[in-house]
């Protein structure tokens, strides 16, 4: 049905919130009145997301949002070129996109009042890491009136404000943080120069022409307006810039115990010390930083073990090599090999360290750092300043007792921890790196009927491509010509080959059989399927399981408990321990600190999380987010939709059925009055018909009436096709004998629309749709694992009955509208279950949202991946009972990693502090100690990395 626009208004209220959602939600009060107005020009589905709210305090879910925006294409060609202007714009941030681009556009092409908020670009100086970045954004959003933007590389802020303020009031804000930060106004050439900078570093962006010129204002004072010639803005004098199109994704870094943690470059988190990781795995990143573990590990090995055996060997009172040379001598050797493994080696230990107390973001590294940096300052001034010392830390020749050898093994055992845990982590992303892998680099592209080789970067959306036997399809799209068998099995996770003809969908990186084909590319870059899938997998596992949230909170207070304890035990050792008290209240001091481990509990979920969610892509189950997967676990019901889910979703006409007026006729009228209507069923009379070779005659007042059918009048005599209740509505009258004929038909499980011209039903078409196969088997699995299975259909209760009957099902409910589904969902919510909603991610938007879990059921490229929490690729209900698999094994083996972390800690910290030696006289030296941290959070890498051998099948 084409949309109807009452003014340009609305049209500039679907064009802001369409950007203002897909750069991630609204912000502006108003918007929840724009979305009631917005009902007036569009059809039912796009309002139908947003019934639960219509104010700021009680807004819609981004599911509601999401759905709701999916349902409403823009059909109008101005609102088309609207959008194509904002897809050419992307480089700009969500709160320099409106003012600078859509709102001059509006106003000045199509003669609209918006309100233009207030932009200003500030360079913000002393940020020095994400932890400032985060800290300068969130100081700035708390002045009153403004929306704040931080970028840390290059260092600029974009602040939208509701009226001027004052980069002085904006200075006060930040000197309350840290009076290191410095905001100034961003002029041309300081911006310039920043980046140019910043261009420099990223290698991954490419310059491309654009068809209107090469050069835009970065203010946009002239909306979309490019020039063909670099200069200045004839409105603001800003210098033009280059536009800049995205090639591939600039490469990101983020830690994987704190995934809101994101960089431009790699390096260390500023929270908990972790190296961070690539987004999205790049091998020759992991492996700059595997290598440069390694070379660091050579030398702290080689300078370790000498001093580790002079220390443990040569020092032993009946050594006569131990008389070669006076203790000072031997301690300034020990000294001598120490130093590189402390200031070379390990030094970034020390700078995480430091980093972690300034930022009070405390660490494992702060232990680690404040254990072995006491250790080695401790034994530099021993050897300096002896006399300083008191008797308890001297031995026997008036030396006071050196600790190098622990310093240094500590050290050397920390950075074997790291190395190890790097190969290990790189094996938990492994299922993302795969998914890289499947990318084609290059295509056949068809020009003027010659084959012409280019890189997968070239190719645009329109080209003719050729695919040869055994080759990689290159980008998504249709066949033009040709048929084959395509294996799609790395992306919908079946091994069995599907057939492809002319004008099927076929998805990249999936591989062509034996046959060679053209096709049409349709979606090229970050829109393809395994562009998505990739970008899903890595949103989601960097998301938070709900799970981690106590977790994070015992992290936060476990470091400065442990310090805590650490100082507890000097002192009960200093005083209380036997002699030398001092020494054993320093080693058992240092060792509380060394064996303490927080890396193991923010390790145990993310781990688990990441390997899970590569694991479900891998096998066609695509989850939005860590809570989906934990929610999943606890799914005790199944609400499912018949048309596209049970059943093929691909419904076919099988009869019609006239009195007293010929078929061809009747098919004409149906197929003319189909012609305005996007409904499945509505497409089936459409196939119906042009395999009839049916002309189609011109409808006036046409009307989808929801849950009901369609309404429209042909040569000014009204017809009807519908359901039992849209007779009704219209006031047809139906024969007792084609009631019954209905009625047996339904019984079979078939889908049937009574036709009515004027008042009097005469007729009827059957409508079949087939189960799909797998839909018995995951029912019966879904049932035997204790879930509750559900079936909500439109259709009427004989063919629901019959559907059910097929199935096995014996809970069901037909004739359901949007909001009937809805109010199920809400009845078996309000009984304490946790409901899973199984739909097309579209027409059932509503119903996904109010879910506990919303499940979208696709089919090839059309997958809905925005419009629920879990994404089936294949479309089938066996993808569920996947799903509901990998999340029970994800939750089980989150639940192991916990509780090694747990019982490390608690057993660990008791036993370094000296709890069993009063019992068995066991003491824990900080050597052992350091070996049990490093296999701590070793076990939790490798406890998730089994989750890799799961079988979904």
């Amino acid at each position: 049905m084409a949309l109807k626009y009452k003014s340009w208004a609305y049209i500039a209220d679907y064009i802001r919130l369409k950007v203002l959602y897909e750069f991630g939600g609204v912000y502006l009060d108003t918007d929840m009145q724009v979305l009631k107005s917005l009902n007036d020009f569009t059809d039912y589905r796009f309002f139908a997301g947003f019934h639960k709210g219509n104010s700021p305090e009680n807004r819609p879910s981004n599911e509601y949002v999401e759905a709701a925006l999916l349902a409403a294409e823009p059909k109008h060609p101005v609102l088309r070129r609207m959008l194509d202007i904002y897809q050419t714009q992307m480089h700009f941030s969500k709160h320099q996109f409106i003012p600078y681009i859509l709102t001059p556009l509006l106003r000045e092409e199509f003669g609209l009042n918006v309100e233009n908020e207030r932009v200003s670009l500030k360079e913000v100086k002393g940020m020095s890491c994400e932890s400032c970045r985060l800290k300068v954004e969130t100081q700035l959003n708390s002045i009153e009136g403004t929306k704040a933007s931080v970028s840390l590389n290059p260092p600029v802020a974009t602040i939208v404000m509701e009226k001027h303020i004052s980069t002085e009031v904006m200075q006060e804000a930040l000197n309350k943080v840290d009076k290191k930060y410095r905001i100034t106004m961003l002029n041309p050439q300081t911006k310039e120069a920043l980046m140019s900078k910043h261009s420099k570093s990223t290698s991954n962006i490419k310059l491309t022409d654009t068809p209107n010129g090469k050069y835009a204002c970065s203010m946009g004072c002239e909306g979309a307006k490019t020039y063909l010639q670099p200069g200045n803005c004839p409105k603001c004098g800003m210098t033009l810039e280059r536009v800049l199109e995205l090639n591939v994704q600039v490469l990101k870094y983020t830690c994987p115990m704190h995934p809101e943690i994101i960089s431009d470059k790699p390096g260390s988190c500023p929270k908990c010390g972790m190296n961070l990781e690539p987004m999205q795995p790049d091998e020759s990143a992991e492996d700059k930083v595997y290598k440069d573990l390694k070379f660091k590990m050579v030398i702290a090995g080689a300078l370790a073990i000498p001093e580790f055996l002079i220390a443990t060997f040569l020092m032993a009172e009946d050594n006569p090599l131990r008389m070669m040379l006076s203790n000072p001598t031997w301690s300034a050797i020990q000294l001598v090999l120490t130093l590189p493994i402390v200031f070379y080696a390990c030094w970034s230990f020390f700078v995480k360290a430091w980093n972690s107390v300034v930022t009070w973001n405390l660490n494992m590294f702060t232990l680690i750092g404040l254990g072995t940096g006491i250790a080695f300052l401790f034994s530099v001034a021993g050897m300096i300043f002896p006399e300083a010392f008191p008797d308890d830390f001297k031995e026997m020749d008036g030396t006071v007792k050196m600790y190098f050898e622990a310093t240094a093994v500590i050290l050397t055992l920390v950075l074997l921890g790291q190395l190890l845990e790097a190969k290990a982590h790189s094996q938990t992303s492994s299922a993302i790196k795969e998914l890289l892998k499947l990318a084609p680099t290059e295509a056949t592209l068809i020009i003027d009927g010659e084959d012409r080789k280019i890189s997968i970067h070239d190719i645009n959306k329109g080209d003719v491509l050729r695919v040869k036997p055994g080759e990689k399809i290159p980008v998504d799209g249709s066949l033009l010509d040709g048929e084959s068998t395509i294996d799609e099995s790395m992306i919908t996770g079946e091994p069995i080959p599907v057939d492809k003809r002319k004008g099927d969908k076929v998805i990249a990186a999936t591989i062509n059989g034996n046959k060679s084909f053209t096709m049409i590319a349709e979606k090229v870059g970050s829109e393809t399927m395994l562009s998505q899938i990739v970008e899903m997998v890595n949103s989601a596992s960097r998301s938070k399981a709900p799970i981690q949230k106590n977790v994070d909170i015992i992290s936060r207070i476990f470091v400065p408990v442990v310090v805590m304890v650490s100082v507890a035990t000097f002192i009960v050792w200093a005083n209380f321990g036997p002699e030398p008290r001092f020494a054993y209240a320093f080693i058992n001091a240092i060792a509380v600190l060394i064996i303490a481990c927080p890396c193991a509990l923010g390790l145990a979920t993310p781990m688990s999380v990441m390997v899970g969610v590569g694991k479900g892509a891998q096998n066609g189950v695509l989850i939005k987010n860590a809570e989906a997967l934990e929610q999943m676990n606890k799914a005790n019901v199944l609400i499912t939709d018949k048309t596209g889910t049970i059943t093929e979703g691909k419904p076919s006409l099988e009869k019609i059925k006239a009195v007293d007026i010929k078929e061809e006729i009747v098919l004409q009228k149906i197929a003319s009055l189909n012609q305005y209507s996007e409904h499945p069923l509505a497409l089936a009379v459409l196939n119906y018909a042009k395999k009839k070779d049916v002309s189609l005659t011109p409808v006036d007042d046409f009307k989808a009436v929801l849950g009901k059918g369609v309404v429209g009048s042909i040569s000014n005599e009204p017809i009807a096709l519908g359901n039992a209740k849209l007779m009704e509505e219209v006031g047809a009258v139906i024969s007792t004998e084609l009631e019954n004929e209905v009625k047996t038909e339904q019984n079979l499980g078939k889908t049937v629309s009574y036709i009515a011209i004027h008042n009097r039903a005469v007729g009827y078409i059957t409508i079949t749709d087939k189960i799909k196969t797998t839909s018995i088997e995951a029912i019966q699995l879904l049932k035997k694992g204790g879930v509750e299975v559900v079936m909500l259909t439109g259709d009427n209760e004989n063919t629901a009955h019959a559907v059910a009957q097929t199935l096995g099902l014996s809970d069901f409910k037909a004739n359901c509208l949007p909001q009937d589904k809805l109010n199920v969902i809400k009845e078996f919510q309000a009984k304490g279950k946790i409901v899973a909603m199984a739909g097309d991610g579209i027409n059932d938007a509503p119903a996904l949202a109010q879910s506990n879990i919303g499940i979208a059921m696709g089919t090839g490229t059309d997958v809905a991946i925005e419009s629920a929490k879990i994404t089936l690729i294949k479309g089938d209900l066996i993808g569920i009972v996947k799903a509901i698999k990998l999340s029970r094994n994800v939750m089980t083996n989150i639940k192991e990693n916990l509780f090694l972390a747990f019982v490390y800690n608690s057993l660990g910290v008791p036993i370094a502090a000296g709890l069993l030696y009063p019992f068995w006289g066991v003491l824990l030296s900080p050597i052992y100690a350091t070996l049990a941290m490093t296999f701590s959070s070793i076990s939790v890498i490798l406890n998730a990395s089994r989750l890799r051998r799961m079988k979904l099948n």
